[in-house]
C-alpha cells in the first residue's frame, strides 16, 4: 500500500456510552496520510467525544481505534506522541507570554532549553506572532491566541493534528489566517482531522467530509459527492408567509417533487434536474395562487446537504 493512500486515523464500529446515553454509535472512518477528513455535525452529535476518543483522552466503549499506526487504548502513550490537538477553546496560560508558552511545551515534551527557544522562534514566525512574542497572552487578541493555541499543538511535530472547531470566536479574517496554516500544514504531510459547524470551512479544507447526527455516521464522501446526493441543482422559492411555504411545500410534493423546508424562514428548497423541474415549481404555484417573492436557482453546496439531513432526520446513506 502507497504511503498517500494509507490510513493514519481509523475508527472500526467505535461506540462511546455515558450514564446509559450513546454519544457515539458504531463509528468507523478512516483518514489517509497527509489528507484531512471534516467532520461535521450539530452540537451534541458526537464529533468531540469521537476526536477525544481518537487523541486518548476517552477510552471507547467497544470497537477499535488507531492512530499513527497504533491502538488508542493498548498503546496510548504511543499515540500522544505522534498528535497534536488544539479544542474549541484556546489552552495557553494567560500569564506567559506566546514564547514562554511555547518554550514551556517543548521543555515537557522533553527537548532541552536550546532547542526548545529554537522551536518556538520558528513557529512564532510561522503564525505571525514574533512582535507579539514577548507580550502576556492575556493581551493578545482573539485571532492571536487561537494561531498561538494551534503552534502548542505543533511543538511535538506531529503526524496527525486533531482540530476540533479551531475558528470557533474567530472573526472572517482570522478565520481566513487559520485555513491558510492548516492547508500549509497538510502540504506538508500532516494528516488532519477537523471538527467544524461552518459548512464553508469543511468544503475549503476537507477532502472527504463525515457527516454525524446522534452519534451515528449519516453521511461520508467527498463534498462533490454529498453535494451530488442532493441534486446539480436547487430551486429556493422565498414564499410571503410560513402558511404560505406550509401550502406550497405540500402541494409540491404532491407533484413528485423533494421539497425541504428552511426551519427559520418561508423558504422552499427543491433539486432540479433539468428546466422542466422549475417549470413545474412556478406551474404550481401560479396554478396554486400562492405568492413568491423570491425565485433563485443555485447549484447545491454543502448548506443543502445540511438542510437535507436536518430534514430527513434519519439521515441519507453513506455515499461511496
Amino acid at each position: 500500500m502507497s504511503r498517500v493512500s494509507e490510513a493514519v486515523v481509523e475508527a472500526d464500529e467505535v461506540s462511546r456510552v455515558f450514564d446509559g446515553v450513546r454519544a457515539l454509535d458504531r463509528v468507523s472512518l478512516r483518514v489517509p496520510r497527509g489528507r484531512v477528513l471534516g467532520l461535521l455535525g450539530h452540537n451534541g452529535a458526537g464529533k468531540t467525544t469521537l476526536v477525544n476518543v481518537l487523541s486518548t483522552v476517552l477510552p471507547p466503549t467497544s470497537g477499535s481505534a488507531r492512530v499513527a499506526g497504533f491502538d488508542v487504548t493498548a498503546n496510548p502513550a504511543e499515540v500522544r506522541a505522534r498528535i497534536g490537538l488544539t479544542g474549541q477553546f484556546a489552552a495557553v496560560e494567560d500569564k506567559l507570554s506566546g514564547l514562554d508558552n511555547l518554550v514551556l511545551v517543548a521543555r515537557l515534551l522533553g527537548a532541552r532549553r536550546d532547542h526548545a527557544r529554537r522551536r518556538a522562534v520558528e513557529l512564532l514566525e510561522r503564525f505571525d506572532l514574533t512582535a507579539a512574542s514577548s507580550r502576556q497572552v492575556r493581551t493578545y487578541s482573539g485571532g492571536m491566541r487561537r494561531r498561538l493555541d494551534l503552534a502548542v499543538s505543533l511543538v511535538g511535530k506531529p503526524d496527525v493534528l486533531f482540530l476540533d472547531e479551531p475558528s470557533t470566536g474567530l472573526d472572517p479574517v482570522s478565520r481566513l489566517a487559520l485555513w491558510q496554516v492548516v492547508a500549509d500544514m497538510v502540504a506538508e504531510g500532516t494528516t488532519v482531522l477537523l471538527t467544524t459547524q461552518y459548512l464553508e470551512e469543511a468544503d475549503r479544507l476537507a477532502d472527504s467530509i463525515t457527516v454525524l447526527a446522534g452519534g451515528r455516521v449519516v453521511a461520508s464522501g467527498s463534498a462533490d459527492e454529498l453535494k451530488a446526493a442532493v441534486g446539480k441543482r436547487s430551486a429556493h422559492v422565498t414564499l410571503t408567509s410560513r402558511q404560505d411555504a406550509d401550502r406550497a411545500a405540500e402541494g409540491l410534493r404532491g407533484r413528485g417533487l423533494r421539497v425541504d423546508a428552511d426551519p427559520a424562514r418561508p423558504v422552499l428548497s427543491t433539486p432540479v434536474e433539468a428546466a422542466n423541474d422549475l417549470a413545474a415549481v412556478v406551474r404550481y404555484l401560479d396554478e396554486a395562487r400562492i405568492e413568491f417573492s423570491g425565485l433563485d436557482l443555485t447549484e447545491p453546496t454543502l448548506d443543502d446537504v445540511y438542510m437535507r439531513l436536518a430534514a430527513d432526520q434519519a439521515g441519507v446513506g453513506r455515499v461511496r
